[in-house]
């Protein structure tokens, strides 16, 4: 008896499954943080520019053209606002103080480093919030956690300028009155500061940290030894 051959149709593909209009978790997520931090970098600027107390949670929707409601889903309240811009600023200088630590080198080299670091943030909005709005308006267990953070940086400059003093690089004198002194002034920048200003922020933290480590005195040039006449014979000692 004849067979025929039998073919097995060929098994059809699955068709592509639809894309979903919905985004996944992980960008839900990401979303999510680029809102927040919009609303943290809004807040922060219009403290600055009005105060905290004039600023309301009206005014950063406004900003951000979305309604106060909306807020709450980033934000508990304007307190708790401040209190993410301030620490933000401060977890940041801690990080990159430690980080030129860490790099080691001259004592005074670190110091230089670190005052820079120092000037630069407090031009931010962030850092601005810290010197301008500071921590006076909120509750008394969110300023602990801010002077804990605010004493961790004092306590590196005196660290570096107790070195500075050990290798000669400066004058001796009380590490502690000289901590709150550098970085009273530099705090100071934060205050006055313009972005449409006539120096950058490089500028600025470069010159008032000459201006602090050199002082504004002009020193006298160093006497200068005669000039010594052309064919003059040494005296010789008797």
């Amino acid at each position: 008896m004849n067979t025929r051959s039998r073919t097995t149709p060929a098994t059809a593909a699955p068709a592509p499954a639809p894309e979903s209009p919905w985004s996944t978790p992980a960008q839900r997520a990401q979303q999510r943080q680029r809102k927040h931090e919009a609303v943290l970098q809004a807040a922060a600027r219009l403290f600055n520019e009005k105060g905290f107390h004039a600023t309301s949670l009206d005014d950063i929707a406004q900003q951000l053209h979305v309604t106060k409601p909306t807020l709450y889903y980033y934000v508990r309240s304007k307190d708790d606002i401040l209190l993410e811009c301030v620490r933000t600023a401060l977890g940041l200088m801690q990080r990159e103080i430690q980080a030129v630590r860490k790099a080691g080198g001259r004592a005074p080299d670190q110091l230089v480093a670190c005052m820079r670091v120092y000037a630069l943030i407090v031009t931010q909005e962030f850092g601005k919030c810290v010197i301008r709005i500071g921590e006076d308006p909120l509750p008394a267990p969110l300023r602990k956690e801010l002077r804990r953070l605010k004493a961790g940086i004092d306590l590196e400059f005196r660290r570096l300028l107790q070195e500075c003093i050990r290798e000669g690089a400066i004058v001796d004198c009380d590490p502690k009155l000289a901590a709150f002194v550098l970085a009273g002034a530099l705090s100071w920048i934060g205050r006055w500061y313009r972005e449409d200003g006539e120096l950058t922020p490089e500028q600025i933290a470069d010159q008032a940290i000459g201006l602090l480590l050199n002082g504004v005195l002009k020193r006298p040039d160093p006497p200068q030894a005669p000039p010594v006449a052309s064919g003059a014979r040494k005296k010789r000692a008797p």
